[in-house]
């Protein structure tokens, strides 16, 4: 028989309607929208970052430098290629203000500004007057406006004074829009903004003050950026400078937003998986119910391959109904929320339907409904002409034909492929998919035990009827347990996972905070000044210990003579300006792992010590000659030494030691922390920055809290997309049970015949579900406090602890589910008439 007969035959079959294909289409639909959704959102921020990717940098292109104000020479360049010039200085200090003679300070991102800013974009103030007005002051000091935030917290009002180092500002308004925000990144502070010429005599630029400047240039029409910054990046050779432009205003959170998208993707093909285990059991029982339509069709001459193409062709058109369905429907929700998706987000979006995320999403469902559907189709060769029974398919062999077993694994290599080449993320999509995997495979096995266990408890529940009933019917395959474990067990372990990920980063920042991190980071001391901030801080019996070092900023812009990006690629080291110090031994805190540090009286040729971790990350070895930029000068140092050095301590540590001789000369200050007892911090705190105005504290606990914020963020977008996933297992799971209402009815039937109350058999429904939402939760919260472990241990690199009120909430969270869905679908069961259903099944 031909194609064009099977064509037939599927429309014909598909006259019946839907019925028990919804779960098919509502699980297939569910994950496509989710994927489409995140893509679309993904795409309108980016759209919104290109469009408007002059007005959030402030200009056409920016060149910055570290620590530094360009020189004469560079200033000379920009002014030939530019038709305007707006420089910015940013830097952290300390905002100062007297309230009843009680000092209060608070840490604030600074940036002062020159008459030409903003070149694009306007502020917006409250009250409202221009910018220059605000600079303009009261009484013959300077104004200033600041963050709603940093006003609270320091409970001022316009027109009141605060401090800067030893300069005295006025506040004259409230920043309410910042238009180059969002390209200056995370902040560990509120802003404050002032004029450059207003901080000459603060003591907050002098040299080896941690600050960087970035100059905006307004370019001709119809500038080439990419030949610009090829010329600047020639022209400024070897001078530190980053060049960055229109294309890209915002890079920080381009590509947060890139990570963050490829992340939920993969969370959106977990909730894919999850549904397709529903496709799966609902195209089971679809077929085991056409057993008799497939004996006949053989007696009549079919082949295989005609009934396979028949009711291929209709999972086919079915999986392409649900796909448009999850399309439309994952298009449309971001247009409906983009008010509310506008107002939380930092930078402009532009919503609309985007082809490329929805096609994407496209993919990912015919990929996942061939995968999971090809399987049970197959099995439909298996029955012959003489086959005439209902349980035909249910005694199939489990595997396939060998084109079959083939075909899927091509399908699922495909389906790995396009989400690593659509995440951008090959490492993340393959601890996915072995997630998946190794997820699907434990809830297969615990399945299987949990039928098997139950068949082995039957005959000692004896004494308990309700309880002897449900057990005997998990232990029947026809019942669906394994359905119903993998399902939920993998939504759930999806949750189970992100919720263990949650908490573990959440302990890795906060957690013991008072025993391994310090109370303060202090940066800015200048090297006069550190007798005085150590003998203050030494004769305070609150403070246990104090770390110092003299810190500077440094690029590597050169490994071996090639550019470092070249060779180690986009290793994090290498995406911005690293902190450098120097010393004549090993640091106390880092132990050499490899190589020898230089003696102590060392004056030769510049020798760097790097830690070992991320020398390993970038293919580093002892011997290779680094280039680091210090100040727009060029400093190439031969590597001696690797260093185990602990970050997650919120301690001192440096990427970059050299030996005292190579950064001679070079100015610099000093950055400390101090470890004290916390109702001590206030007194250090004052006394300190009371002596040395121009010296800024982090407060560790106030950086922790706004990092905590980011997290929260984060941690609810997963919980959505997990939830995603749980909401589809909770459909399968629906399904399931729609599924098998015909034989509880039929149970109820017989049980009411040998004289089981309703009583007594809504409590054995109950105990069914009960024992496997619990079976279910405990899988999946094993699975999760797996995927948690090893996503910390490998991915995170930091320790692991389970977080037991998300996992006790997990395995609630099952049981509640399955008792839901069971007690909803055991009404009907419950109210039959015996006679009339076994009556039917004579």
């Amino acid at each position: 028989m031909s194609l064009r007969m099977a064509g037939r035959l599927a429309r014909r079959e598909l006259r019946g309607g839907l019925r028990g294909f919804r779960v098919f289409l509502a699980c297939l639909a569910l994950g496509v929208a989710a994927i489409a959704a995140v893509g679309s959102v993904r795409h309108a921020i980016q759209t919104g970052l290109t469009q408007e990717g002059a007005a959030l940098l402030g200009g056409d292109a920016q060149l910055e430098f570290t620590y530094r104000f360009a020189d004469e020479a560079e200033r000379a360049w920009m002014n030939d290629a530019a038709l305007a010039i707006s420089e910015v200085v940013d830097f952290r200090s300390m905002a100062v203000t007297q309230q009843n003679s009680d000092p209060q300070r608070a840490l604030t991102q600074v940036k002062s500004v020159d008459d030409s800013y903003p070149l694009l974009g306007k502020p917006i103030l409250e009250p409202q007057m221009p910018l220059r007005d605000a600079f303009t002051g009261q009484q013959g000091a300077p104004g200033a406006v600041m963050a709603p935030a940093l006003i609270d917290r320091l409970q001022l009002s316009v027109g009141d004074r605060f401090s800067l180092g030893t300069q005295e500002f006025v506040l004259m308004a409230a920043l309410i829009h910042e238009p180059d925000g969002a390209a200056d990144g995370f902040g560990l502070g509120p802003r404050t903004l002032i004029r450059t010429q207003d901080l000459l005599n603060s003591g907050l630029l002098a040299p080896g003050t941690l600050f960087s400047t970035k100059y905006r240039l307004d370019l001709p029409p119809g500038s080439d950026l990419t030949a610009l910054s090829a010329q600047a990046s020639e022209a400024l050779k070897g001078s530190g400078m980053r060049w960055t432009d229109a294309r890209n205003g915002a890079p920080g959170i381009s590509e947060f937003v890139a990570r963050l998208s490829a992340f939920l993707v993969l969370v959106g093909l977990s909730g894919l998986a999850v549904g397709g285990i529903g496709v799966s059991a609902a195209v089971r029982a679809y077929l085991a119910q056409k057993t008799e339509t497939i004996a006949t069709l053989r007696t009549l001459g079919a082949d295989r391959a005609t009934v396979f193409q028949t009711y291929l062709i209709q999972i086919g058109i079915l999986s392409g109904i649900g796909i448009f369905l999850g399309i439309i429907l994952g298009g449309s929700v971001p247009l409906l929320l983009a008010p509310l998706i506008e107002t939380r987000l930092p930078v402009p979006a532009v919503f609309s339907f985007y082809p490329q995320p929805l096609a994407e999403a496209a993919l990912y469902g015919v990929l996942t409904a061939f995968l999971f559907t090809l399987w049970p189709l197959a099995r439909t060769e298996e029955v012959r002409a003489a086959t005439l029974f209902r349980d035909a398919l249910s005694s199939a062999r489990f595997l396939p034909r060998a084109k079959y077993v083939l075909a899927t694994g091509i399908g699922l290599a495909a389906l790995i492929s396009a989400a690593a080449f659509f995440s951008g993320s090959a490492r993340l999509t393959l601890w996915t998919s072995g997630g998946l995997a190794g997820a699907l495979v434990l809830l297969s096995v615990a399945a299987l035990a949990i039928r098997k266990l139950a068949r082995f408890t039957t005959k000692p529940a004896r004494g308990n009827p309700p309880l002897r009933w449900a057990l005997s019917a998990i232990s029947d395959p026809r019942e669906g347990a394994a359905s119903v474990v993998l399902s939920l067990g993998l939504g759930l372990s999806v949750l189970a996972a992100v919720g263990q990920i949650d908490g573990t980063l959440r302990n890795a920042i906060s957690g013991n905070l008072p025993d391994v991190a310090p109370s303060y980071f202090f940066v800015d001391i200048q090297k006069e000044q550190m007798p005085g901030f150590t003998e203050r801080l030494e004769n305070d019996p609150a403070v246990s210990r104090i770390q110092s070092a003299p810190m500077l900023r440094g690029i590597i812009t050169q490994i071996n003579g090639q550019p470092a990006i070249e060779v180690a690629g986009d290793h994090w080291v290498l995406e911005g300006d690293r902190g450098v110090t120097y010393s004549d031994a090993p640091p106390s805190n880092a132990r050499v792992t490899a190589g020898e540090w230089w003696s102590e009286d060392y004056s030769g040729t510049p020798q760097v010590s790097f830690a070992a971790e991320e020398a390993e990350e970038m293919g580093l070895k002892l011997g290779d000659q680094l280039t680091v930029n210090i100040l727009g000068r060029d400093i190439t140092a031969e590597l001696t030494s690797l260093r185990e050095v602990d970050f997650s301590t919120a301690g001192m540590g440096f990427i970059m030691s050299m030996n005292p001789s190579a950064l001679a000369g070079a100015p610099h200050s000093f950055i400390a922390t101090v470890y004290a007892e916390e109702q001590a911090e206030a007194a250090i705190l004052r006394d300190l920055a009371g002596k040395f105005p121009n010296i800024t504290a982090i407060r560790v606990r106030d950086a922790i809290d706004r990092v905590s914020g980011l997290l929260a963020g984060l941690a609810a977008a997963t919980s959505y997309g997990a939830g995603v996933s749980l909401l589809t297992g909770f459909l399968v799971l629906i399904g399931a049970a729609a599924a098998g209402e015909p034989a509880r009815r039929y149970e109820a039937a017989v049980l009411k015949t040998i004289g089981a109350d309703r009583r007594r058999i809504l409590i054995s429904f109950a105990l069914r579900a009960v024992l496997l939402g619990s079976a279910a939760g405990i899988v999946a919260l094993m699975v999760g406090i797996l995927g948690g472990w090893a996503v910390a241990t490998y991915i995170f690199d930091t320790s692991f602890d389970v977080i037991w009120p998300s996992a006790i909430g997990i395995v609630l969270a099952g049981i509640i589910v399955t008792l839901g869905a069971g007690l909803i679908f055991a009404l009907k069961p419950l109210a039959v008439r015996p006679a009339r259903i076994l009556r039917a099944s004579d």
